[in-house]
């Protein structure tokens, strides 16, 4: 049996939580969060931005664990499910698919992020019947050695222990007086530190961030995808990941999740920004050009679908094929969609959209700036 190499601490765990640094972190990544927040809300469809930006942070999240797809390939996989274009764009919708399965689960629940609802968001990863590991021998290896870093608990009813003190712990709000971003940093290590399914575990914890926010309404919706901040800095956050286990010290960590929190707060209140001002432009070029196909039904369909199709305008705007088809080949000839044949497929792509979702990928120095100055 493999020798554990980290005890897991007690909720909240003890140490240093909230220095200076710390706090002047978490009011700045607060202030961002804030803004995102009330720049969500001023787009008229929520709809778009779950849609759209979960697929994001769902291609981000997969990369960290090296699956790999490009943004055509998963748009293409939504157009097409029954013959996606790779085996890395069906990964990358089943963590959409968890993601989804746990704010809904989250709403239904009336706010409780509970440990059913993580196995039921495993099994939709992972397409499994499965739960929590009930054997010995799970153990994290460095990538490029092998060698064996750390050794999570191996004991079925341990990880049942632990699971259940971090579910009281993430629903609680009188557990403690932590600022939530911090408690959202500490949730984040204990769940990946416990490591209680087979596999998934890194994805399934991301998932959880996102969800936490939701669930304390620091978000109205989960499209903070703060995968994308991991993924350009993925070896300084299995870095201080374990250095929290080695050291117990808690702030590097705890810092770099504030900061990550931020940085990406900062980046998709410019994504929405720009998907906000895109649909105003799309909006009066087609009132005023296109003025008999018009519809907010319409101009939804086309930024909530950014690869779009004439099932798609026939179901959720509910006219025949024919007269989707006209309003799709209008919006080609006007140039606010590309038309694509891909054998017996037609489909069209909002090729603005798509590229603010490409600029979204690239973290600018801007961005870093704009939270170093504030």
């Amino acid at each position: 049996m493999l020798k554990q190499t980290y005890q897991i601490p007690d909720l909240p765990p003890k140490g240093e939580l909230e220095s200076k640094a710390i706090l002047k972190l978490a009011s700045i990544a607060h202030r961002f969060l804030a803004e995102l927040k009330g720049r969500a809300a001023a787009i008229p469809n929520q709809g778009i931005l779950i849609d759209t930006l979960s697929l994001q942070e769902a291609k981000a999240s997969s990369e960290i664990e090296n699956i790999i797809t490009t943004q055509d390939e998963m748009f293409q996989a939504t157009l097409f499910p029954e013959n996606p274009s790779s085996a890395a764009a069906k990964e990358v919708f089943l963590y959409r698919d968890a993601l989804q399965k746990g704010l809904k689960d989250l709403r239904d629940k009336k706010g409780i992020l509970s440990n059913n609802a993580i196995i039921s968001m495993f099994q939709i990863l992972k397409r499994t019947d499965g739960g929590f590991r009930r054997t010995s021998g799970t153990a994290l290896k460095n990538d490029q050695t092998g060698d064996i870093v750390y050794v999570p608990p191996q004991n079925g009813n341990d990880i049942i222990m632990h699971m259940t003190a971090l579910e009281e712990f993430m629903n609680d709000d009188d557990y403690s007086g932590l600022d939530l971003l911090v408690r959202m940093a500490i949730i984040h290590h204990q769940f990946e530190s416990i490591h209680p399914f087979p596999d998934g575990n890194g994805r399934l914890g991301r998932i959880i961030n996102v969800l936490y926010l939701t669930q304390h309404r620091l978000l109205d919706i989960p499209i903070l995808y703060l995968s994308r901040y991991i993924t350009q800095n993925k070896s300084q956050y299995y870095q201080l990941l374990q250095s929290v286990r080695d050291t117990g010290e808690w702030e590097p960590w705890i810092l770099y999740m504030l900061d990550a929190v931020a940085n990406t707060s900062a980046q998709t209140i410019d994504l929405v920004n720009g998907i906000r001002n895109l649909m105003a432009e799309y909006k009066d070029i087609i009132r005023s050009k296109h003025s008999k196909i018009y519809s907010q039904d319409l101009l939804n369909n086309l930024f909530k679908h950014p690869y779009t199709r004439i099932d798609y305008v026939v179901k959720e705007i509910g006219v025949s094929r024919q007269t989707a088809a006209n309003y799709l080949d209008q919006l080609a000839e006007a140039e606010l969609l590309v038309k694509f044949q891909s054998g017996r497929n037609v489909y069209f792509v909002n090729m603005p959209l798509m590229d603010l979702l490409r600029k979204g990928e690239v973290q600018s120095n801007a961005i870093e700036n704009k939270i170093i100055t504030n």
